[in-house]
């Protein structure tokens, strides 16, 4: 969810660079189910423009209504909406609603950490009532210890009625694309609209630019030998040179990190060779490393075209990264979610 909570520090600076006042609405409590999970945020500006959603668009246009006391007083409030009668989600959800003014200091931090990829944490404190007006707010921990509130002025409320909702947030999950053709702009695309930050790697031989992958961050050309892979625990890697050597050269490259997942396109034929020619260069192979590659890339959907071959392979990495056994919903007689 950084992803949003990015699109929404974008444009709340932009409104107060406008001279606009922004509030902020956040889910801090669920009470039964619901179309989406506390944690999730929409941005209101006093014009009435949204940024972000707290549902599947039927709770938006209430919460702003609702949130018109809170750009006239400055004051803080909860407010519920009650889905049981009116979504058919079963739930009743508890919404902050808090002056959003970022300050200079968290700004820069926030850029920051994002920069760095560090995680963080946001903590919103709250009552589960309705219509509660007080001294209610969010801060932002930074992995320095530094706590910078939503809001200039705000202050963690002590009193021992107010509750706390906590929610780590981890770097936006990077996707590295290793391959710089047709099938590798169509994957870049869709995992940018997922929110993931996506960087290319394409050949000295055939280098690409940014225009050429709509939604990448970074596009470079580099060789295996040379190149410097950027990946951490929330990365995932596609190999699609669509070149079997230049595909064994950048695994030996992956075998020493760490990665989520893998995945490089290709027969199940071709897979048996590269792990063969992969014990070769690397006798002690760690078992660990092969676990990581799953080749050919993606869920047997019946994918055919870039497009579907591309939502195969994003399906398969959210799977695994979310530990989820993939299969249809209609054959879940409990909770989806746990």
């Amino acid at each position: 969810m950084l992803h949003e909570l990015k699109s929404i520090v974008k444009r709340a600076l932009s409104h107060q660079e406008n001279g606009l006042k922004s509030v902020l609405a956040t889910v801090v409590y669920l009470d039964g189910s619901s179309y989406r999970k506390p944690g999730v945020r929409m941005l209101i500006s006093e014009n009435g423009e949204m940024t972000g959603a707290v549902s599947g668009g039927c709770v938006e246009k209430e919460v702003r209504n609702r949130a018109q006391s809170v750009f006239k007083d400055d004051e803080a409030k909860i407010i519920t909406y009650d889905g049981r009668y009116r979504l058919g989600c079963e739930g009743i959800l508890y919404i902050l609603i808090e002056p959003f003014n970022l300050s200079h200091q968290l700004i820069q931090k926030f850029t920051n950490c994002n920069d760095n990829r560090e995680g963080f944490q946001i903590e919103s404190y709250y009552r589960q009532e309705d219509e509660c007006i007080g001294d209610f707010g969010s801060v932002i921990r930074f992995k320095d210890s530094v706590s910078i509130p939503f809001s200039e002025g705000f202050k963690i409320p002590l009193s021992d009625t107010v509750k706390v909702f906590k929610q780590t947030m981890q770097p936006c999950f990077k996707l590295l694309i290793i391959g710089g053709e047709h099938d590798a702009v169509k994957l870049c695309s869709m995992a940018s609209l997922l929110g993931w930050e996506v960087e290319i790697i394409t050949s000295l031989k055939d280098p690409k630019t940014l225009s050429h992958f709509p939604g990448a961050k970074k596009v470079s050309a580099q060789t295996p030998e040379a190149s410097n892979l950027q990946i951490d625990n929330e990365t995932a890697v596609i190999l699609m040179t669509h070149n079997y050597v230049q595909d064994l050269k950048y695994l030996l490259k992956l075998e020493p990190h760490k990665t989520k997942y893998i995945g490089i396109l290709g027969s199940v034929k071709r897979r048996e060779q590269l792990q063969s020619e992969l014990m070769h260069y690397v006798p002690e192979l760690s078992e660990t490393f092969l676990e990581q590659i799953y080749s050919p890339a993606g869920l047997h959907i019946g994918a055919v075209t870039p497009e579907e071959i591309a939502l195969s392979i994003l399906s398969e990495i959210l799977s695994v990264v979310r530990k989820t056994e993939s299969l249809s919903l209609r054959t879940i007689t409990g909770k989806i979610h746990t």
